[in-house]
């Protein structure tokens, strides 16, 4: 995707644009490689412009949680980025994957008099508020105790989101069970149950809702 037209630089000029290149840099990343690990301090944005890449979380017995899936166009590590804190989660590949980094401290120093500079701040801030809300659905998901409530909550969403009762989730299997923090095998269980009894149908990520539960 051309960078440009990302939601983040709305309202800035071709001419705005060709100062803050000053302040990017593009990096290409293979599948399964991370962009950033936890505990790395970092004063750089990031936004995907092609593949995907997944947050996750990982505790010091390698139980590993998937916070978020990113596709092209979205942007991470903003948080702590503007707060120049370390990072908590890791950022990984899902998939080859481009990204542009945007140097929070450079944009600072050298263009936070430009009248572009508040216009891109008002856009991350908007952004930021967005993502939260995304991160505020994922806690509702995983407060349900039951594996069915979890995996009907998440789905739901979907389908709000995607405006059908047919839709792609961005997960594969153990990628899902991860996100919704449950063994993969019971979600596969619990998964085979649903649809035996009518309440959905899936083909690997593509499920069909058939009837609310």
């Amino acid at each position: 995707m051309e960078w440009t037209r990302n939601p983040i630089f709305a309202g800035l000029s071709a001419a705005d644009c060709r100062e803050l290149e000053r302040c990017t840099r593009k990096a290409a990343f293979s599948k399964g490689s991370f962009l950033f690990t936890a505990g790395t301090p970092i004063h750089q944005l990031g936004i995907l412009l092609a593949g995907k890449i997944l947050i996750e979380s990982t505790d010091l017995w390698g139980n590993r949680r998937i916070l978020h899936a990113l596709a092209p166009g979205q942007v991470f590590a903003e948080s702590f980025a503007v707060c120049r804190r370390p990072i908590t989660v890791d950022v990984a590949a899902a998939e080859d994957s481009t990204i542009l980094f945007l140097d929070l401290d450079a944009l600072e120093q050298q263009y936070s008099r430009r009248e572009w500079y508040s216009r891109l701040l008002s856009n991350l801030l908007k952004m930021t508020a967005e993502k939260n809300l995304a991160w505020s659905g994922r806690m509702f998901c995983i407060s349900h105790r039951h594996i069915r409530s979890r995996v009907m909550h998440y789905l739901s969403h979907q389908a709000v989101q995607k405006g059908s009762r047919e839709f792609t989730i961005p997960f594969d299997r153990q990628q899902l069970a991860d996100y919704l923090h449950v063994e993969r095998s019971a979600l596969s269980k619990e998964l085979g149950k649903m649809q035996r009894e009518g309440i959905l149908t899936f083909h690997k990520n593509r499920f069909h809702l058939l009837q609310g539960e």
